[in-house]
């Protein structure tokens, strides 16, 4: 079975390709949910869990910037510029997971307070959760479009070799 970029990324070089671009990314996301329905629930502005909120929503989203970066550069462009796609399926798959930046960066420039500074803290708190929901659905399509064998929608025959990646 062929796989889509996405996949090829997380099933090489095991297991560390799977925790830099999965584990990690995936588990600070959800760190960053469950907290942000006790801290909505609870109305809490203060105290540890909030901390932990805020360390892990700017820790995700310099790290996920990080990631942006390395794969824009070294895979998004070459496999544009080089006809390398595994079907339309594969750009849905990277060009999802790659826009999980454009929701975990804010987050953690709002928790910097570089974006959002005039904002109360309850309209934080609903940009907060709006971004976060954003970055789920997006990683969880790129999961979804990820996992198809891209051949079912498309012949792959004139394709480069997935290794390139």
């Amino acid at each position: 079975m062929n796989m889509t970029h996405y996949m090829s990324l997380l099933a090489s070089n095991q297991p560390w390709n799977l925790i830099i671009f999965m584990v990690i990314p995936v588990i600070c996301a959800e760190a960053l949910t469950i907290t942000e329905f006790f801290i909505i629930f609870n109305r809490s502005n203060a105290g540890g869990l909030r901390t932990f909120n805020k360390v892990v929503g700017i820790f995700a989203g310099i790290y996920f910037t990080g990631i942006f970066i390395y794969l824009f550069s070294t895979a998004f462009i070459p496999l544009t510029t080089s006809s390398g796609w595994h079907t339309w399926v594969d750009v849905v798959a990277v060009g999802f997971y790659l826009s999980g930046v454009l929701f975990l960066l804010p987050i953690a420039l709002l928790e910097l307070g570089v974006i959002g500074r005039k904002k109360s803290q309850e309209e934080k708190m609903k940009i907060h959760f709006l971004l976060i929901s954003g970055f789920l659905v997006v990683a969880h399509i790129a999961m979804i479009f990820g996992m198809v064998n891209p051949e079912i929608v498309g012949n792959m025959s004139n394709m480069s070799d997935m290794s390139a990646m």
